[in-house]
């Protein structure tokens, strides 16, 4: 990059010192580095928990930035105007910044850019949230991919570049520019109460990512597939928090896994997983309108209910299913959610229940501290049926075959749902803590019954199913009855 002058490193969802190519290449340069976060209305935005997830990423980065000889700036405003600003202030000849592929994003960084070009200060983007670039990824015919499994083979023939060197030391300025206090921010504020639930189950910062990525290929990665699938066994690596932040970097992911794999300790499919995350930001990109509307258009007139008693109950963890309120109660204990539970509470929401996806999407982005745009709005979509790569929509889990087939014992149910033990435990009486007061909980109150059973929810689920294909397709197919 042309010029001499101190680079600003504009901080995002990248809240490492390793494998963090954009950080590793300015540091390279031997020029001042000057990090800067902006909380501007697009991160106020964000949901409760992730708002507030956030401000412990960035506390615990701006600790690690010390360790390297440098600080983290903090601002408040529009990115275009501090950035601007900041240049002014400093005397910045360039700003840098992670890549990243949402709706929101996109259309602020490429209006920065202009903003920072016309100044005649430069300005560019680096490739790192995710393995491989979203638009680079192409089909024979030159197009993006609709579907994962040819993403996977094309993905894993073309190989993840090897992480970035971790950057040991960044050039200070001359002199420091202000910042504001994070606590001034009050990033936890509408947490409440729930947040001194959710904090001891979390991994905060670099370091703890990293040993919580070693934990998981000595003790689960040679088991993950066969145990991936059951929510009350310690089998899953639990990364999806520090990579929503950046407090990993995915490159790294794959090669330490790759490393254990190739030595026989484990098979590729935790690797699938994780390309499955890449699949989510491919599709975000070549199709923005999957975080918002149905990626098919065809299930725009489906008759999916808006607000009603049975998504606020769905909402609560009271719908009188046990394994489809743990799976919630579990989100509001612990702030994240095993993937199985994921795909079974959102099956019952849209399909049992007949509620918009959009609704559950929502309600996610707020409660997660794990949200990740891309895999939200695509998990979502998968299981409702309306997105790519989704499971049919006469495929509908039932969450008592669930149950008996991956949570046996029950063991999961009785973590989190008080009702169903005689004594239950602390994770069990952590949710009547963690929800909101004026939900007027009590936890000696009975377990309530299903506002519809499940054979009943099933069949109106199919038979608007068959409406709808009725409507388009005057041949319909017959449906299948396999319900998982």
């Amino acid at each position: 990059m042309a010029g001499d002058g101190a680079i600003i490193w504009w901080v995002r969802r990248d809240l490492r010192l390793g494998d963090n190519p954009g950080l590793a290449e300015v540091a390279a340069r031997g020029r001042p580095v000057i990090p800067v976060f902006i909380l501007d209305p697009e991160t106020e935005a964000l949901g409760a928990a992730p708002f507030w997830r956030l401000g412990l990423g960035l506390e615990a980065y701006g600790r690690a930035l010390e360790g390297v000889g440098s600080r983290l700036i903090l601002r408040r405003g529009p990115a275009r105007e501090v950035l601007l600003a900041l240049a002014a202030e400093t005397g910045a000849s360039a700003v840098e910044w992670g890549r990243l592929h949402d709706p929101a994003t996109i259309p602020r960084d490429s209006a920065v850019k202009a903003a920072l070009k016309a100044r005649g200060i430069a300005a560019r983007s680096h490739l790192g949230h995710t393995i491989f670039d979203p638009a680079g990824v192409e089909t024979g015919q030159g197009g993006f991919y609709r579907v994962y499994s040819p993403f996977w083979r094309a993905v894993a023939k073309m190989g993840a570049p090897a992480p970035a060197p971790r950057v040991t030391a960044l050039r200070p300025p001359g002199a420091w520019p202000a910042s504001d206090a994070l606590s001034a921010w009050a990033m936890g504020a509408r947490m409440r109460l729930g947040a001194a639930v959710v904090a001891p189950h979390l991994a905060v910062g670099e370091a703890a990512a990293a040993r919580r990525l070693s934990d998981f290929l000595d003790r689960a990665l040679m088991g993950y597939r066969a145990a991936r699938d059951f929510p009350a066994r310690p089998a899953t690596s639990r990364l999806s928090e520090n990579l929503a932040w950046g407090e990993i970097g995915p490159r790294a992911v794959w090669h330490a896994a790759l490393r254990r794999i190739e030595a026989g300790e484990g098979d590729e499919h935790f690797l699938k997983e994780l390309v499955w995350r890449e699949f989510a930001w491919h599709l975000l990109h070549h199709t923005p309108h999957i975080a918002t509307a149905n990626w098919r258009p065809e299930w725009d007139g489906f008759p999916w209910r808006g607000e009603s008693p049975d998504a606020e109950a769905w909402r609560r963890g009271l719908t009188g299913v046990p394994f489809v309120d743990a799976g919630m109660r579990e989100m509001y204990v612990t702030g994240t959610m095993h993937n199985r539970s994921r795909m079974i509470v959102a099956s019952y929401l849209t399909k049992h229940l007949m509620t918009d996806w959009r609704l559950g999407l929502a309600w996610f982005a707020d409660c997660l501290v794990d949200w990740d745009p891309a895999s939200n709005a695509m998990g979502w979509q998968w299981v409702a049926g309306s997105g790519p790569d989704a499971a049919p929509y006469f495929r509908i889990f039932n969450p008592e075959g669930q149950a008996e087939r991956f949570d046996a014992d029950r063991a999961y149910v009785r973590r989190f749902v008080a009702e169903l033990s005689p004594a239950p435990g602390p994770e069990a009486r952590a949710y009547f803590e963690a929800v909101p007061r004026s939900w007027r909980l009590d936890p000696a109150a009975p377990y309530p019954a299903p506002a519809i059973t499940l054979e009943a929810g099933r069949a109106r689920a199919l038979a608007a199913y068959a409406g709808r294909r009725a409507a388009s397709d005057p041949e319909r197919e017959a449906l299948a009855h396999d319900g998982m």
